[in-house]
């Protein structure tokens, strides 16, 4: 008895390990859309707003700066997005007469503030791993230390902060994301999308143009902000769902 009930578990333990991963679904409710489609246009304002002053004092800026990007980020998430270990969210329907609407502590659902707090605390440790990417893909090794760690302190708010809140720390989510073979949704795309955007940012930095503006690392900051609102759209309608190899074939 024993022994099938040791086989029934590995079985489900086998089952849940070959499902494929999902995509994210945005939250369905009015005000999660409405932050859904103003999210992006807020940060790139901000991020435009900013822009001369990132010029001028790249550092400063890009530090002063992480607070608010960081707000819109978890606004965005908690708003818009289920968080890690919820169950996936369902089309609305209206209430009965004398029915209540249920609450996150009626339901079970996962502490907002503790997987806000452990996606931020994630992100910022893995700021660390991509300061090291950007360093073998050509950053300056030696010098400019504090604004290569700040330009990838953006890069992991934006890329890495939505999927540390809806995937958590999920090893087979994390094997598909970082083999670049997970569900495109508006997470795993703004990720995309900000990476591709960083690599484009490098062209105009050799060029030479003697533009203020090229000098590290302002025009990679352009691209990783460009390319994750490129990536995000892409992710949440035209890719969504699919994978790499889906697209190429489509």
């Amino acid at each position: 008895m024993a022994q099938t009930t040791g086989n029934g578990a590995a079985a489900q333990e086998l089952a849940k390990t070959d499902t494929p991963t999902q995509a994210v679904r945005t939250i369905q409710s009015p005000e999660a859309q409405a932050m859904r489609h103003a999210h992006t246009p807020v940060l790139l304002a901000f991020f435009a707003i900013r822009f001369r002053a990132l010029v001028a004092d790249p550092v400063s800026t890009m530090q002063t700066s992480l607070l608010v990007v960081l707000a819109i980020q978890a606004a965005y998430t908690i708003l818009c997005l289920p968080a890690a270990g919820a169950p996936a969210p369902k089309t609305l329907r209206k209430l009965r007469p004398g029915e209540k609407k249920k609450t996150g502590a009626e339901t079970g659902g996962p502490n907002l503030a503790v997987t806000t707090l452990a996606a931020t605390v994630l992100t910022i440790f893995s700021a660390g791993f991509l300061h090291v990417l950007l360093v073998l893909f050509g950053a300056p090794f030696l010098t400019h230390l504090s604004h290569t760690f700040l330009c990838s302190l953006h890069l992991s708010l934006l890329g890495l902060y939505p999927l540390f809140y809806a995937r958590g720390v999920s090893g087979t989510d994390w094997v598909e994301i970082i083999g670049v073979r997970a569900p495109f949704d508006e997470a795993f795309g703004g990720l995309v999308g900000a990476g591709v955007g960083a690599w484009l940012g490098a062209v105009p930095i050799p060029l030479d143009w003697d533009r203020e503006w090229q000098k590290w690392p302002v025009t990679i900051l352009c691209g990783i902000y460009a390319g994750y609102a490129v990536g995000k759209a892409i992710g949440g309608t035209l890719a969504f769902g699919k994978r790499f190899g889906d697209v190429e074939e489509a």
